[in-house]
């Protein structure tokens, strides 16, 4: 796993060893981030759930102006701080290890807003729902921020409407699928 474009470009990213997080592929991260270029210069990045922090590493990279990781696992902290460090974008990012929820509340608390706001739970455990119930509500967001969540193909998502989301776009691949959400405007 690499960073594939920007100032990191081509840095070797390490992976926490075990099953616990699953790395989004180069060849799916290339796709995202041809999506989502446009709006990533100087913008803020959170990345929910993040694991090895290769997409938040990725955004840094290509110039978000700073990046958030949340994660619970210690190993999975330790690898995201190292590979930021490898490619040298620690002085842009923070690294928070703990349960998103507590991380969201936390942020939340300090005043933080972000532009783009990616996810990526363990599947089919509901996480992701938990996360934009509870960004509905959050002063984390604005009215264009974009949500990826990174979910399983057969993940439902028909009860982001009520909690005052729009699906602007979703992207399937093989095995997982990219939801994109914005606030309703009608919310």
């Amino acid at each position: 796993m690499r960073v594939i474009a920007g100032s990191a470009r081509r840095i070797q990213l390490k992976t926490a060893e075990g099953m616990d997080t699953r790395p989004t592929t180069d060849r799916i991260k290339e796709t995202l981030f041809n999506m989502i270029q446009n709006r990533l210069v100087q913008s803020r990045f959170l990345d929910c759930f993040a694991g090895s922090g290769a997409i938040g590493i990725e955004a840094l990279s290509r110039g978000a102006a700073q990046a958030v990781f949340i994660e619970q696992s210690q190993k999975a902290a330790e690898c995201i701080r190292a590979n930021l460090e490898a490619a040298r974008l620690g002085d842009r990012a923070l690294v928070m290890r703990c349960d998103v929820l507590a991380g969201l509340r936390s942020l939340g608390e300090k005043g933080y807003c972000f532009d783009t706001v990616f996810m990526d739970p363990p599947y089919n455990r509901q996480l992701e729902k938990q996360a934009l119930v509870f960004l509905a509500e959050s002063p984390l967001i604005h009215e264009d921020t974009l949500i990826i969540a990174e979910a399983s193909l057969e993940t439902d998502f028909s009860y982001v409407e009520k909690q005052g989301f729009e699906i602007v776009r979703t992207k399937e691949y093989k095995t997982n699928k990219h939801v994109f959400l914005r606030r309703s405007a009608d919310f």
